[in-house]
């Protein structure tokens, strides 16, 4: 019995000390606006103009080109050239100078041989081989390239308000998300303090 009479003293002296909780108006004073830089990446392209071989061909005569690669070089020509060079050149001298006969007609006939055999070719500047045909060159072409960098631009976003307020002559400070206006409802706690 003893103990129950305790157990209903505590409870009523805990009811008795349990603070009041109401909700009043507080006057704003300052209202300061709270920013942060935010870093946002984007891409800034750029064009540009360049000049490349378009493997079209200004010239005469026309060769047959494919792409940019040049035509190899034929040989079969210079080999029959010399050989029927040789033959005429060894028929045409006599004597001691029927040596010199047969190599010139060689020569002669290995040169007129590669010439008839590479008119059209194109040497390794991308350009005809020089002759009786004429010299030619590429045509230039221009195509746009773009370039792309990545370039990170500042931005500054609103985080909040710093708030400053009154309340019976008292100053506080609170972080609020948005604005308050010209008043602030407040909770106010009353706690009677025992003597």
């Amino acid at each position: 019995m003893k103990r129950l009479v305790i157990a209903s003293l505590l409870t009523a002296g805990a009811l008795g000390v349990q603070a009041q909780t109401f909700v009043d108006q507080a006057r704003i004073r300052n209202v300061d606006a709270q920013y942060e830089n935010v870093i946002q990446p984007r891409n800034e392209c750029t064009s540009h103009w360049i000049n490349e071989r378009d493997g079209r061909y200004r010239g005469e005569p026309q060769a047959r080109v494919y792409g940019n690669e040049p035509q190899a070089r034929q040989y079969g020509g210079a080999i029959v050239g010399g050989l029927a060079g040789g033959v005429l050149g060894n028929q045409i001298g006599g004597g001691s100078g029927k040596d010199a006969a047969t190599a010139l007609g060689v020569v002669l006939g290995a040169i007129t041989g590669d010439r008839l055999e590479n008119r059209n070719q194109v040497d390794q500047r991308g350009q005809y081989a020089q002759g009786q045909y004429g010299n030619g060159q590429y045509e230039n072409a221009q195509r746009e390239v773009q370039r792309c960098r990545t370039v990170n631009d500042t931005q500054t976003r609103l985080t909040g308000y710093r708030v400053t307020y009154d309340y019976h002559g008292q100053q506080y400070t609170t972080f609020m998300r948005n604005h308050p206006g010209q008043t602030l409802a407040v909770r106010v706690t009353v706690d009677p303090i025992e003597r």
